[in-house]
């Protein structure tokens, strides 16, 4: 019997505890959300108000995704737990203090990032203590399934906005390839930040439209300077 060797990430794969879970966010996947998602936090969607408001990326990797919201924010900062990815100091998001580099800027207004999966619902409860305006997470769809998820996120405090790609979004463990396939639907889920006042408790629904032809950019897929 011939072995599988495709590169398609299947929804049900498993990562070991200690993994960092690194899979690079492709940046058209990071555009679809300014494009077609934050739009529907009202004012808040609107390129002008973004242009002056800081973001942070607390799993940032190798910048993948810091790149593509510098295309929209006035300032974006990264951190990461493993120093050797990111090339900075490394940085605990779930631990209850914030680096230098958050601490001593306004905001953060924005909270958006790729968490590792398993630990998504601390990511969520942690941007929403340090973000003023929003929480932006992309992770599996199945992340809306179970029950315990249910009880802890969603039955108190369920996303302004839920929004699936209608296209897969190919991700690779530790690496961007243009020619990736996948198997494993995303979304991107949006939560309240602490002094933004949500009108209902309803999340809205969005689908992101196929876009990936149309956010890619030259260099998307080149190694990053160093």
């Amino acid at each position: 019997m011939s072995q599988n060797r495709s590169s398609a990430v299947m929804a049900q794969r498993r990562e070991p505890h200690d993994s960092l879970d690194f899979f690079p966010t492709p940046p058209w996947a990071t555009r679809a959300l300014i494009e077609h998602v934050l739009v529907g936090l009202g004012k808040y969607g609107y390129r002008s108000f973004l242009a002056h408001s800081v973001v942070w990326e607390p799993a940032c990797g190798e910048d993948h995704m810091v790149n593509a919201l510098a295309e929209y924010f006035g300032e974006v900062i990264g951190t990461d737990v493993d120093a050797r990815m990111h090339g900075g100091p490394p940085h605990d998001f779930l631990m209850p203090y914030l680096p230098y580099i958050v601490e001593h800027r306004p905001g953060p207004h924005f909270v958006i990032t790729n968490p590792p999966f398993r630990l998504a619902a601390e990511f969520v409860a942690r941007g929403q203590e340090v973000a003023e305006i929003a929480v932006a997470m992309l992770v599996r769809t199945v992340f809306l399934e179970g029950a315990a998820r249910y009880r802890e996120i969603f039955e108190s405090n369920p996303p302004l906005i839920f929004a699936p790609f209608s296209e897969r979004v190919p991700m690779l463990k530790g690496r961007l390839d243009r020619k990736a396939s996948s198997a494993t639907s995303y979304a991107w889920f949006v939560w309240p930040g602490r002094d933004f006042k949500r009108t209902s408790i309803d999340p809205k629904l969005i689908w992101i439209p196929p876009c990936r032809k149309a956010l890619e950019r030259p260099g998307d897929y080149e190694e990053p300077d160093r």
